[in-house]
């Protein structure tokens, strides 16, 4: 997988840009609230996911090891993705790729500027792109890769589009032109790279590379969701919840969202779940509503946690538990929710009842507390 600069997952950049277009309810807690309802979660940034490792499990020749150096950390904004690698194109290019994937870097490059220098081939190209932009086997020389990349962007290769778009977002290898690399972006998902739909969907939708444009932003969106893409599929159940874009549609909002919780996309669940459990868009399903927030919750949602507390806190879709209402509490706080009620409801309960959750809770609050500030 070609992945030189995948910055922060698709769900922060999203709720940044919806941040400033798309207003939702605030939090506040469930048990404050009219009777069976839960709110939205309000906009916000969530934390970076770590990026997809091109490093192949198999053990590599100790001659030809080498440990990629890690890609720069880029300026904060649309960086969201690197390009998937290319499907080879050839034999020789399928050998380069095989060497690769197994760790063999020095001969993937061999053979791939073989297979360049015979066909002029755009997928070996990219893969010689996404050895120097990753540092496999050489130093890593980014401005390498973007020669590369450009070589074989100027063949059609829309993996390659793409990459090099996340390079001029990111001002890598020289290349600073942010409105160069928006019309790459536009190339490769004009060609039909699932990715660069979505993240084209984000620029419309943010208005500063290109004027904003909700109903274009949808229609890209729409097009990378068809094409299985979760991430699309929340961003455009967030227009639809709204009617930004798009004619406002809660039974669609809800659809999109169940396609992406069936993805494990876990702001999705968290969506979905609250969506079950008020009966919003879909029939209302309090005990699958209480399951699907247990799995984010457990994936690390502050969130999902915070509403599986004011559940557990007044017992509905699963009998009330004081200790794990505070448990969850506790560590939704440590992760940086607030909720004026549950802590009344903390205070409210048997000493015996807080210690009990407070041990349960101490083991995932001294995970969160050493996880890096992001």
């Amino acid at each position: 997988m070609i992945t030189p600069i995948r910055a922060a997952a698709a769900a922060a950049i999203l709720a940044a840009i919806v941040a400033a277009t798309v207003t939702v309810a605030t939090i506040g807690p469930a048990v404050a609230q009219a009777p069976g309802q839960l709110t939205p979660p309000a906009p916000r940034a969530t934390p970076k996911q770590a990026p997809r490792k091109a490093n192949p499990t198999a053990p590599k020749p100790q001659s030809e090891r080498k440990d990629p150096t890690p890609a720069p950390t880029p300026t904060p904004g649309l960086v969201p993705f690197a390009a998937p690698a290319p499907s080879p194109g050839g034999r020789e290019t399928d050998l380069a790729y095989g060497a690769f994937q197994r760790g063999y870097y020095l001969s993937a490059m061999a053979l791939a500027t073989e297979r360049v220098n015979e066909k002029g081939d755009p997928k070996a190209m990219a893969l010689l792109a996404e050895i120097y932009a990753n540092g496999y086997g050489v130093d890593r020389d980014d401005k390498k890769a973007v020669d590369w990349y450009r070589l074989a962007v100027g063949r059609g290769d829309r993996e390659s589009m793409f990459a090099l778009a996340m390079f001029g977002f990111a001002g890598r290898g020289g290349f600073t032109n942010r409105d160069e690399a928006a019309k790459l972006l536009a190339s490769a998902a004009k060609l039909g790279h699932v990715t660069a739909a979505f993240d084209l969907g984000l620029v419309y939708l943010e208005g500063q590379l290109l004027p904003q444009d909700l109903s274009r932003a949808a229609e890209l969106f729409r097009n990378a969701a068809q094409a299985g893409s979760p991430e699309a599929q929340y961003a455009l159940a967030t227009l639809y919840k709204e009617g930004r874009g798009v004619t406002k549609d809660v039974r669609e909002a809800a659809r999109l969202l169940a396609a992406a919780a069936a993805a494990d996309y876990t702001d999705a669940q968290v969506e979905y779940a609250i969506a079950l459990f008020n009966g919003t868009g879909v029939a209302k399903d309090e005990p699958a509503a209480v399951k699907l927030l247990r799995r984010a919750a457990q994936k690390g949602s502050p969130i999902a946690q915070n509403r599986l507390a004011n559940i557990l806190a007044v017992g509905r879709g699963v009998p009330a538990n004081a200790v794990e209402a505070i448990k969850w509490h506790l560590i939704s706080k440590a992760g940086g929710a607030t909720d004026l009620g549950l802590d009344d409801f903390t205070q409210k309960q048997k000493p015996d009842v807080r210690s009990a959750a407070e041990k349960a809770a101490k083991p995932w609050i001294e995970s969160i507390k050493q996880q890096p500030r992001s």
